[in-house]
């Protein structure tokens, strides 16, 4: 098994409260979480409005599978999400 981590740091700019917030970043959890091989957190910015940090770890059985996850994820938080993502950090392990 491999295991591959992704963490995105998205910009929300003019965001006025944690209600707007949650609305643009529209429901991660719900999206990506239904995938058996992915795990989905809000994982820092949690007290700022115009930023926000999610982690996103992928397992499959090979890096390239892995990879491939990781991609499809940012391929649509950028499409999808109300924000610009300011920085994508991928480990594997």
């Amino acid at each position: 098994m491999h295991i591959g981590i992704l963490t995105l740091h998205i910009s929300l700019p003019g965001c006025q409260s944690l209600k707007e917030k949650r609305q643009r970043m529209g429901g991660l959890h719900e999206r990506f979480g239904r995938n058996p091989a992915v795990a989905v957190c809000e994982s820092g910015e949690l007290d700022r409005l115009e930023a926000s940090e999610w982690t996103f770890v992928a397992v499959a059985t090979s890096i390239p599978r892995v990879e491939a996850l990781l991609a499809e994820i940012e391929e649509k938080i950028q499409r999808t999400v109300d924000g610009r993502v300011m920085e994508a950090t991928r480990e594997i392990l």
